[in-house]
């Protein structure tokens, strides 16, 4: 689903840009349509077109990004595939905790006839 949204996205971005280009210049060196007479609409109406298009594909694209960034972050949650898998890589509990292990033997008595040192 979000490869299609990603599709979705990328042709509002580039209808999105057209329509940009589109539009005429204030200053004149930038348009591409901006030109005279002679075609099909008035300039007052291709600008109200043009202004229209381009605020419903700027909402349009900036609602896309939002939705995009949604579900992204919820893709990133950690999944388990395989359940035993997940027990085998968990850290596994120590074999025998501290106070459980034996208090080292104390020492023999010395043999008789053996000195003891001092």
């Amino acid at each position: 689903m979000i490869t299609f949204l990603l599709v979705v996205h990328g042709l509002i971005t580039l209808a999105l840009v057209g329509v940009i280009l589109l539009q005429r210049s204030e200053g004149g060196a930038l348009g591409i349509g901006g030109g005279g007479g002679g075609g099909l609409m008035t300039a007052r109406g291709a600008a109200n077109l043009l202004t229209r298009s381009t605020t419903i594909l700027a909402g349009l694209f900036i609602a896309m990004s939002i939705l995009l960034a949604v579900l992204a972050a919820g893709a990133n949650k950690k999944r388990v595939i395989d359940p035993t898998v997940a027990a085998k890589l968990a850290p596994a509990a120590p074999a025998a905790s501290p106070a459980a292990t034996p208090a080292p033997a104390a020492p023999s008595p010395a043999a008789p006839g053996v000195p003891v040192a001092q």
